[in-house]
């Protein structure tokens, strides 16, 4: 189960089963507040990645952002990932990239980052576009949505059983995606499911964001 734990914090062979793959809030009007935030949370547990997701942001506001946000994570292990962006993260120094289906294609966003980083692909639920991106050579596959969010309005539902089959049938690391929180993460965990990606499931937790990581990485090592 390598990426995104290229640059993780743990190696493949003492990585849990499932790691955490945090998504930033859709925005970050207090950018400073934030990275302290963000530095306790992963200071709280095991977290694979971090993507940073401002849609429709000024090119300006995204570098401001990966300089505040990117040290933060790549000191403690943690791949810093760019959302849409494949010029900007070889610009700035970013772990990898992830392209949605209306976004840079895969192809494309690996020749502007490179054969080392990481190019993550959203699937929805197709076992088709999956396989597809798998064969391309992208790093993983992210699936879903499988819970109603807020974060964004999902293009698909997606069910445990897309990761079951997956992880039965392809080595390409799988990230479950939409809505997931510490309340309903247990059954993707179970169905076979690399990484957990979650935004406001810690952002928003009430106990705070390191509080939502420690109950993560608890379920995920109990499962």
């Amino acid at each position: 189960m390598p990426p995104p734990g290229k640059a993780g914090t743990l190696s493949a062979m003492t990585a849990p089963a499932c790691r955490l793959y945090l998504i930033t809030p859709p925005a970050l009007p207090d950018l400073r507040g934030f990275a302290a935030t963000l530095a306790g949370a992963l200071d709280a547990g095991d977290v694979a990645s971090l993507q940073l997701r401002l849609k429709d942001a000024p090119d300006d506001e995204v570098r401001r952002a990966i300089e505040a946000l990117r040290p933060a994570a790549q000191e403690r292990g943690v791949a810093f990932i760019l959302n849409d962006r494949p010029d900007l993260a070889a610009e700035t120094g970013c772990d990898g990239v992830h392209v949605g289906q209306d976004d840079t294609p895969y192809a494309q966003a690996r020749r502007l980052v490179g054969p080392e980083a990481i190019v993550g692909v959203t699937c929805h639920d197709s076992r088709h576009l999956a396989m597809e991106a798998a064969e391309a050579g992208a790093d993983y596959v992210a699936f879903g949505a499988f819970y109603p969010t807020g974060t964004k309005t999902p293009k698909s539902r997606a069910a445990p059983d897309l990761l079951e089959w997956w992880a039965e049938l392809m080595e390409v690391p799988c990230v479950a995606i939409g809505g997931i929180t510490v309340a309903n993460c247990r059954p993707l965990v179970a169905a076979g499911a690399d990484f957990l990606a979650v935004s406001a499931g810690v952002w928003t937790h009430p106990d705070g964001a390191a509080a939502a990581v420690r109950e993560f990485n608890r379920i995920m090592a109990e499962v």
